[in-house]
């Protein structure tokens, strides 16, 4: 067997000795005493027994074993022309002081903060003083919509809300105080403090004695040391959204999830400690908790906390500039920032102005990546560009290619192959294992490995409900795809994105593969319209590569005739429309629900997590001026 099979089948055979030999990889103050147990509710867990504390792992292990002067945490913002670096040490004396800060207002282990904050150091430290007392965070994505955030003060119902006085977008500056007044307002829980961290840039001027200056209150603090919580204790709540309006609070666990995240970063990244690591996400979506965060941290790596975008800060030559600066060796960021690169700068001649020998691998993950933006990746940076498959739920990848055992040959548009601990199967509606080729829904068999939430925050049986109980034995991810007769995985996205033309089951983002190859298009999507007579027909909605001219008909035919030609007659693909830009939430992913509702003639509620709401208005027109 190869390094990678060997690996993988002895997580599934023995996955209690194989999870047991990866927890002696980090420092515990009590090791467990049971592996693998279930819990009152029936749930499985990993560590039951174990005492350990993730701010300890990710700052003072590093510091007390000759890292103190390793640089932990560059802050590099283009928005602001900010650009700080902190070593372990530093990282440490300012998360100690922020936690006594934090003791002082009666934070202690079980109660929860809300940290609603831009990408700046303050956010970091937050989290890691959290940690360090055993407190649970609950990060909310900074410029979230006040009933959004109202509903999260609720659910979590913390004792202190951390904050800063605005956040930036490109050149806008968006105030929060604003906005948090409004969420505290319509929340029924009320908390004790809030804590303003200042920007230079704007000043609030809060008229409420709940709040506090953050500089203020961390200079005049002691720092403390670290809390000892048990490995089934929580350290976050991260809210997704759920399908009864209520969002879903999924759980991390402190000890799976340290275990996870430390054997991720060597065995899927290959970054060892030492190593400058880069995930240019937000630390409101998972990536940010997970690969900003706390498993470059605990792995006693360099993270960086970038405050920018891909293109406009200045320009699209903007990722290639940090890792230049910084020596980049592995990179990890969506497929939407690629393709925002690509539109803007499709020759990659920007990226000849920077020296970057220094990147050994991109991966990409959050949304599915098409063939096309991957090959141009893989093309302009000659190096392994990964696409990999993971979900807020699992915390860590479930599907990829383990650039730290074995690089395998994967095939354009699969995510390869289950991660050690991960039994993904593609079963039916009856939990039956289906063949090679055969499409349906992507289930892991349980148990799940540690790391993934083990429930939702005081909801185990909406937990069960919304995961476990549709495929007996699996926990259901959502989404469909298929497995190749050589073992790698191709998802295809959202069960629900499964359309239905004349009785015929089509993938959207087959569809979606084809039109994106077109050499005009930068980046596009597929949905399903309602149709009387076929039920649903496709639609596509093209954002033009710059600089390309074509006509909207002559581009819409040509884009038919590659569809008919690959798919044949039977998609009806026949309308595909040029838009500036598609809707998006702020982490990239396209809303293609909310395009399926404009379409459809639906009302609808454009989400709070809308990157740009006036999209949506070219998208009615468009479709309007189709219709009439």
């Amino acid at each position: 067997m190869t390094p990678y099979e060997t690996l993988y089948q002895r997580s599934i055979a023995d996955p209690e000795g194989f999870w047991e030999e990866q927890a002696r990889a980090i420092d515990w103050f009590e090791f467990p005493k049971n592996i693998l147990s279930k819990d009152e509710n029936d749930l499985f867990r990993w560590y039951d027994g174990g005492m350990l504390n993730t701010c300890h792992l990710a700052l003072d292990y590093h510091v007390a074993h000759g890292r103190a002067d390793q640089v932990a945490l560059i802050y590099d913002s283009p928005v602001t022309q900010m650009f700080q670096q902190f070593t372990y040490r530093e990282l440490l004396d300012a998360t100690a002081r922020f936690a006594g800060a934090l003791q002082q207002l009666g934070v202690g282990k079980g109660d929860r903060v809300i940290i609603y904050m831009p990408m700046i150091p303050q956010v970091v430290v937050g989290m890691l003083a959290c940690a360090r007392l055993g407190a649970i965070h609950s990060v909310v994505f900074g410029g979230f919509a006040p009933h959004e955030l109202a509903l999260r003060i609720d659910d979590a119902q913390p004792k202190v809300i951390l904050t800063a006085s605005a956040g930036v977008e490109f050149d806008k500056i968006i105030p929060y105080e604003p906005i948090l007044e409004t969420a505290l307002k319509e929340a029924r829980h009320q908390v004790d403090h809030v804590v303003l961290f200042q920007r230079w840039f704007r000043k609030s001027e809060p008229g409420n004695t709940r709040y506090l200056d953050w500089e203020l209150l961390e200079r005049s603090a002691t720092a403390v040391g670290c809390t000892p919580v048990a490995a089934t204790d929580p350290l976050y709540i991260l809210y997704t959204s759920g399908t009864t309006g209520k969002p879903k609070g999924i759980v991390r666990d402190n000890g799976g999830h340290a275990v996870a995240l430390r054997y991720s970063m060597q065995h899927i990244y290959n970054a060892l400690p030492g190593d400058v690591y880069w995930a240019a996400s937000d630390v409101g979506w998972v990536v940010g908790h997970s690969y900003i965060v706390y498993a470059p941290l605990i792995t006693g790596c360099t993270t960086i906390l970038y405050e920018g975008k891909p293109v406009r800060t200045p320009d699209a030559g903007a990722y290639w500039r940090v890792i230049s600066d910084y020596k980049v060796k592995v990179m990890f960021t969506a497929p939407t920032g690629f393709r925002a690169v690509k539109k803007e700068d499709p020759d990659g001649v920007l990226k000849q102005d920077y020296a970057i020998d220094s990147l050994r691998y991109l991966f990409l993950a959050g949304e599915r990546c098409d063939v096309a933006t991957l090959e141009w990746a893989q093309q302009l940076l000659g190096i392994p560009v990964i696409d990999h498959w993971w979900q807020t739920e699992s915390g860590w990848p479930m599907l990829a290619n383990l650039a730290g055992v074995e690089l395998l040959p994967v095939p354009p548009g699969s995510v390869g192959k289950p991660v050690p601990g991960f039994d993904v199967q593609i079963i039916d509606s009856e939990s039956n294992v289906m063949g090679p080729g055969e499409e349906g829904a992507v289930g892991i068999r349980l148990p799940l490995p540690p790391g993934c939430l083990p429930s939702l925050w005081n909801a185990p049986e909406q937990f069960k409900d919304s995961y476990l109980r549709a495929y007996p034995g699996y926990y259901f991810t959502g989404d469909g795809g298929y497995r190749d007769q050589d073992g790698y995985f191709f998802i295809t996205g959202r069960i629900d994105d499964v359309i239905n033309v004349a009785g015929h089951r089509l993938s959207t983002a087959d569809m979606e593969e084809i039109v994106a190859s077109h050499p005009a298009v930068a980046e596009c999507t597929v949905i399903g319209v309602a149709n009387d007579l076929k039920g649903q027909v496709p639609m596509g909605f093209v954002v033009l590569k710059a600089g390309i001219e074509i006509t909207e008909t002559a581009l819409e035919a040509e884009l038919v005739k590659m569809v008919r030609e690959r798919l044949g007659a039977v998609a009806c693909f026949k309308n595909a429309l040029i838009v500036k830009r598609l809707p998006k939430t702020r982490s990239g992913k396209i809303l293609r629900r909310v395009m399926r509702n404009i379409a459809d003639g639906k009302t609808f509620q454009p989400p709070s997590t809308i990157e740009d709401s006036g999209v949506l208005d070219e998208i009615k027109e468009k479709l309007h001026h189709i219709s009439s």
